[in-house]
């Protein structure tokens, strides 16, 4: 598992992440900005959306699953995820983990 895919930069955002500064560079590009917050051991598994995908973690420690390639995403990462890939997500740090998605 590397800590980040090919479908990924890390550390696009400087850390503390703020939202204001994730908004500024999706919106541009066309996808919009919301947030999850997850407890520990929390996933999100086999989703596909008609959409691309992006996807910055705030803070915490995340597992991505994309197309069948895992990367770890931690804070200031940002993730692609292509319209069309199965996609699955699972917090796995010890604290509660946010982070920002949005869809073109």
């Amino acid at each position: 598992m590397s800590t980040m895919s090919t479908s990924g930069t890390k550390k696009k955002f400087g850390t503390p992440v703020k939202r204001e500064e994730v908004e500024r560079d999706w919106r541009p590009r066309g996808y919009s900005v919301d947030l999850f917050v997850d407890p520990p051991g929390k996933e999100w598994t086999d989703f596909v959306h008609r959409e691309d995908e992006l996807v910055t973690v705030v803070s915490g420690k995340m597992e991505f699953t994309i197309g069948g390639d895992r990367c770890v995403v931690e804070p200031g990462d940002e993730v692609f995820i292509p319209a069309g890939v199965k996609h699955s997500t699972k917090n796995i740090g010890d604290c509660e983990a946010q982070w920002l998605y949005g869809y073109a």
